[in-house]
């Protein structure tokens, strides 16, 4: 470049810049009057309930289940297909999955549970073609999601029409929602004579405050509200004080598990869950790395898929341990277990850990941060696992030092564990839903 001269700048740059400019303008216009909007919404929504027919009260009732993705991975989905089978010997059971974006489940869907789709996302041929006014309502952002939620991303005015149409046009006897926008929404829209369920799996804490607030105000409309800990109930019963919904204590159900008992001879750690900041794997990397060299032999295998693979994977490059700490794909968890010694809990925060759950049932030796809430209601520390302070690194690396190197250990923890699962069963949660069902 000639000194002096000036450097031009890209063409169509200013173009950019006002594009980019305008997006970041739209978007707080949208967090700005979303609340507001919302709160509309609900208002002529609710009017338009009070007119809808009630349930028909058949033979068998009708159990309607929202659930996000019910041909997807984790926890809650598990959990929520564990008790829809249960509850399909005596009700008439619908799941109803708010997306969906493959073709096949990937956890089997029990005998007698239909599934159907708010909004089915797969492209043709496998899925709908969309037809202008749909592709434009997907185009809109949801409005009936909190900001705060973590699906608010996922769905959009579209999803809002077909959820809407699915409560007030095929009333059910019995409406269960399984993640806050969902319970708000049958909470405000279900109509008269329905039975109206909110599942908790977490805690009230965990949420961001202005989705607390905001749970507070609208789950006082519940019939009944399930959580999955007394401390969940303590903590939402304080919140909802001198409302008439009626809050409860119903763990998840241990599901089933192919293959036996693990015999602690591979000298692997294992963790699965979703690649999620909630799960904590960073801190589990973090965590495990001064025991690489320690223990050459031995491997930690997280199993899993979610947003910040990538960056795990790129914690794990940086420190050069790819070979002894290995992300996995998601994969049938009871084969997992079977195949691993010690089992590690990394979460910031759980509502029930199911896997914990079911590392417990296969006899692993199991170690566990003390988050809020659910790993102290299984572990009895020393005795059937080991628990250490929430996010306390150094504690959780001296914890695992233990159990990799004491065989003796192991054994005494794990031959404990089982027994420490035997109130999750089904055949001791399933009648709990049964009943209360019934009194309702």
């Amino acid at each position: 470049m000639v000194a002096g001269q000036v450097a031009e700048a890209p063409a169509g740059g200013g173009a950019a810049r006002r594009r980019r400019s305008w997006k970041v303008r739209l978007k707080r216009l949208v967090r700005a009057a979303h609340p507001f909007v919302r709160r509309m919404a609900f208002v002529l929504l609710r009017l338009l309930a009070r007119g809808r027919p009630g349930p028909a009260h058949g033979e068998r009732p009708v159990v309607r289940v929202l659930l996000q993705h019910a041909y997807g991975t984790g926890g809650t989905i598990r959990t929520v297909l564990t008790m829809c089978g249960h509850l399909a010997q005596d009700h008439d059971v619908e799941i109803v999955s708010v997306l969906r974006t493959r073709d096949e489940p990937f956890f089997q869907i029990p005998d007698g549970v239909r599934v159907t789709f708010a909004d089915d996302r797969r492209p043709p041929p496998h899925g709908p073609a969309p037809g202008r006014v749909q592709r434009l309502l997907r185009r809109l952002p949801s409005i009936l999601t909190p900001l705060e939620e973590a699906t608010f991303r996922q769905v959009s005015l579209w999803t809002d029409l077909r959820l809407v149409g699915t409560i007030l046009g095929r009333p059910a006897d019995v409406l269960v929602g399984t993640r806050p926008s969902l319970v708000m929404l049958l909470a405000e829209l279900a109509p008269k004579g329905v039975v109206t369920i909110g599942q908790d799996h977490r805690h009230l804490p965990g949420y961001r405050p202005a989705l607390r607030a905001e749970m507070r105000r609208r789950y006082g409309r519940l019939t009944v509200l399930a959580t999955l800990t007394e401390t969940s109930r303590a903590g939402f019963a304080d919140a909802l004080a001198g409302r008439p919904v009626r809050i409860v204590v119903i763990p998840n159900a241990l599901p089933e598990l192919t293959g036996g008992p693990s015999p602690r001879e591979a000298r692997v750690v294992l963790a699965a869950g979703r690649f999620v900041r909630a799960k904590g794997f960073d801190m589990l990397i973090e965590a495990y790395l001064p025991l690489v060299e320690k223990y050459p032999d031995w491997r930690l295998h997280i199993h899993g898929s979610g947003v910040r693979e990538d960056r795990l994977r790129k914690q794990i490059a940086e420190l050069g341990v790819g070979d002894r700490i290995l992300l996995k794909p998601r994969t049938e968890i009871g084969r997992a277990l079977e195949g691993a010694s010690v089992y590690a809990l990394s979460s910031r925060y759980e509502g029930l850990p199911m896997v914990l759950l079911e590392a417990m049932s296969k006899g692993l030796a199991v170690v566990s941060f003390d988050c809020p809430t659910g790993p102290a209601e299984l572990i009895r520390d020393g005795e059937n696992g080991l628990l250490v302070p929430p996010r306390d690194l150094p504690a959780l690396t001296a914890a695992l030092d233990r159990v990799m190197s004491d065989r003796d250990l192991r054994d005494r923890l794990g031959d404990a564990a089982p027994a420490a699962t035997e109130p999750y069963h089904l055949d001791r949660i399933g009648p709990l839903w049964t009943k209360l069902l019934k009194e309702l």
